[in-house]
C-alpha cells in the first residue's frame, strides 16, 4: 500500500497509509472500531472504489490487473452471511467452484477438511441447523479450501471452542511456514500477541504503531499488547467506565 487514502463523505477514513508486508508474515492489524481496518481489506480485496494511492499484490496494481488475483485470496469476515438452505457440501463445492476449482476437487478437499474439523458427521446437513461454531469451521475451510496465498480472518475464533482455537493457531502457524501471507484482525489482544509475527496497530486512520510485539514493547514501556494498545490510542478510561457501569448496576 503506498499513500493509501479513502474519504467518506467529509472525513478521511485513510490518511495516506503506507505498508509493505511480505511473503510468510503473519500481521496482527488492529485498531479501535472506526480506524480504518475494515475499509484497508474491502480495498485490497476489491471491494471498495473510489481510494486514492496504490495497492499492489503479488506485483500487480489491483487497479489494472483485473480479477484474477482474487483467486489467490481467502476471507473469513467478522460477519458472514452463508446459504442456509444449502449443506456443508452444497456450499463448500459451490465455494470451490466459485475460486476455479473443479467439482469433484472441491468436494473432495471439502470432506476431507469437515474430518479434520470434526464435521463429516454433518456434511450433509442444512447450514440452518448449524451451531455458530460449526458455520465458522464451514467459513475457515471456505477460505482456505483453494490453497490461497493471501489470507484475511477478521475474528476467526468467534464461536470456536478451547480445542478448536488451539488447532485453528495451529494451523496459521503452518501455513506461515508453506509461505501464506495473513491477516489478522481481533480484539482480543492476547491471541493477536501470541501469533503475530508483526503487529501493525491503525488509530485514527494512521499507522501508529508497526513491529513485532517484543519491538513495540520494548518502544512503548508496556507490558502487554493490550496495555500498548491502549497507550497508543489515547485509551485510559476503562477503570472509571467500568467503576461507574458498576456503580449503577448495584443502585437500589
Amino acid at each position: 500500500m503506498k499513500d493509501l487514502s479513502m474519504n467518506y463523505g467529509d472525513g478521511l477514513v485513510l490518511k495516506a497509509i503506507n505498508l509493505e508486508v511480505y511473503r510468510g508474515q503473519i500481521v496482527g492489524y488492529i485498531g479501535p472500531n472506526g480506524a480504518g481496518k475494515s475499509t484497508t481489506v474491502r480495498i485490497i480485496l476489491g471491494l471498495q472504489e473510489g481510494y486514492f494511492g496504490e495497492v499492489r499484490l503479488f506485483g500487480e496494481d489491483i487497479r489494472t490487473s483485473g480479477v484474477s488475483y482474487k483467486k489467490r485470496i481467502g476471507y473469513v469476515p467478522e460477519t458472514a452471511e452463508v446459504y442456509d438452505t444449502l449443506t456443508a457440501r452444497e456450499y463448500l463445492t459451490f465455494s470451490g467452484e466459485c475460486y476455479g476449482m473443479e467439482e469433484e476437487r472441491a468436494e473432495r478437499k471439502a470432506r476431507l477438511l469437515m474430518e479434520q474439523f470434526g464435521l463429516a458427521h454433518a456434511m450433509d446437513a442444512r447450514l440452518s441447523s448449524f451451531s455458530k461454531g460449526m458455520r465458522q469451521k464451514v467459513l475457515i475451510i471456505s477460505s482456505l479450501l483453494h490453497n490461497p496465498d493471501l489470507l484475511f480472518f477478521d475474528e476467526p475464533l468467534s464461536g470456536l471452542d478451547a480445542n478448536s482455537v488451539l488447532v485453528f493457531k495451529e494451523i496459521l502457524a503452518r501455513l506461515s511456514e508453506q509461505g501464506k501471507t495473513v491477516f489478522y484482525s481481533s480484539h482480543i489482544m492476547d491471541v493477536v500477541e501470541k501469533i503475530s509475527h508483526r503487529i501493525v496497530l491503525l488509530s485514527d486512520g494512521y499507522i501508529a504503531a508497526d513491529g513485532s510485539f517484543d519491538e513495540l514493547k520494548e518502544q512503548n514501556k508496556e507490558g502487554t499488547l493490550e496495555e500498548i494498545f491502549n497507550q497508543l490510542t489515547g485509551f485510559h478510561e476503562h477503570e472509571k467506565i467500568a467503576r461507574d457501569f458498576v456503580s449503577i448496576v448495584e443502585e437500589v
